[in-house]
């Protein structure tokens, strides 16, 4: 009996990185954008409330994301813009742009979670209404949105660490741009000597039908 091996086509070995390739680049710059204005939106809402003693009674506070830190938002802005340039270079450029989006994403991490305990920016502001510069904020108390932050921030780690990964295996914007955009220079056409109507042709665009 003769047994026959079974050869593995070329296609169908290249078609396992460039599957995995479309999928992490679909994976990344969805969890990529996601992450940015997940972390954006959390920013801008309210993350702790207290209260400050006045003459009047109890004054409440509240401060935003971005009253207590604006680490979060600018590195959201940050990880979109390494998101963008990673397809932008290529090579040792990509790594270092793709280092940058996963930094992104762990320092709105680690910003957002000493943000989520932070009283600062609300004793700021009972010392601005009271008019003492030593008053402290009352009743503190935090919302879920520095963890919405934090959730954030998670996405956009999540996409530099596949860029890291899988960005050898991604299209570059460049690779688009490589041939030059200038029209390519045509052939002059041959010119017979023995046709009157070929010497005629090449007069009229200028040239020399002798060739001398």
């Amino acid at each position: 009996m003769e047994y026959v091996t079974a050869v593995p086509h070329p296609r169908s070995e290249a078609a396992g990185p460039a599957r995995a390739g479309r999928i992490s680049l679909a994976v990344a710059l969805l969890s990529g954008a996601l992450g940015a204005a997940v972390a954006l939106l959390a920013t801008r809402r309210q993350w702790s409330e207290g209260t400050a003693t006045v003459a009047g009674g109890d004054f409440p506070l509240t401060a935003s994301g971005s009253d207590v830190t604006g680490v979060p938002a600018s590195l959201a802005i940050v990880g979109l813009a390494a998101l963008v340039a990673v397809f932008a270079v290529r090579r040792l450029g990509r790594v270092l742009v793709a280092g940058l989006l996963a930094l992104s994403g762990a320092g709105t991490i680690a910003a957002s979670l000493i943000g989520a305990g932070d009283s600062s920016a609300l004793d700021e502001k009972a010392a601005q209404a009271t008019g003492d510069t030593a008053a402290t904020v009352a009743e503190l108390s935090h919302t879920a949105w520095p963890y919405v932050a934090v959730a954030g921030g998670v996405l956009m780690l999540l996409a530099g660490l596949l860029a890291l990964r899988y960005a050898p295996l991604w299209p570059a914007m460049s690779s688009r741009y490589e041939r030059s955009g200038a029209p390519r220079p045509r052939k002059a056409p041959t010119v017979d000597p023995d046709r009157p109507e070929d010497l005629w042709k090449a007069l009229d665009r200028g040239e020399d039908p002798t060739g001398a």
